[in-house]
């Protein structure tokens, strides 16, 4: 991938290659980091850089299981835990789920192929707002959009704090950009 969304001809194409953006470049955020600086917490939270793609990557999975209406439980424990990269757990691990999760979406959104195919709110929890009766799935995938996109800055200023990395070298680096007067590709600090 690069570092921009290629031509859009319709909005389903459109909102789906945006989303594959964001997952992309909340990826990049973990280029050449060490199983340590993964789980590593160096900012005031307890974000890590592994943690904000293993819940992203649960985030869009909960989205997709709405979306095809299969029963779903809010289990605020394994909420927290979404957070943070199990022991034993790796960040390939991570990656090949992420990849599951993207493969279904983009195959479930293109089989429905309606936007405005609407899905039951659920109220039972207290951040879905009260005054919508259904969500569609144009919805669900802005709504995704916004939550990669939020917490790839999260996973940014973390990757920032612990090597000095930015997403710019970052790509460079992964895609392997040559050298320029004002873009250096990142490379691992000796």
């Amino acid at each position: 991938m690069t570092a921009q969304v290629g031509t859009v001809s319709n909005e389903q194409e459109g909102l789906l290659g945006y989303l594959a953006q964001m997952r992309y470049v909340i990826r990049l955020t973990a280029y050449g980091l060490t199983e340590e600086q993964l789980r590593a917490t160096p900012s005031a939270s307890a974000l890590s850089v592994g943690g904000l793609i293993k819940h992203a990557a649960s985030t869009e999975e909960n989205w997709l299981s709405t979306i095809r209406r299969e029963p779903q439980s809010v289990d605020y424990a394994a909420y927290a835990e979404n957070f943070k990269l199990a022991d034993g757990e790796t960040i390939d691990d991570v990656f090949a789920r992420y990849d599951r999760v993207a493969e279904q979406t983009e195959k479930t959104v293109t089989e429905l192929g309606d936007l405005n195919y609407e899905i039951e709110v659920d109220h039972s929890v207290p951040w879905n707002r009260k005054d919508m009766t259904h969500w569609n799935v144009r919805w669900i995938l802005l709504h995704l959009i916004q939550e990669t996109a939020r917490h790839a800055g999260h996973a940014d200023i973390i990757r920032e704090t612990l090597d000095g990395a930015t997403a710019y070298p970052l790509m460079a680096a992964a895609e392997g950009w040559p050298e320029t007067a004002w873009l250096k590709p990142w490379s691992k600090p000796s």
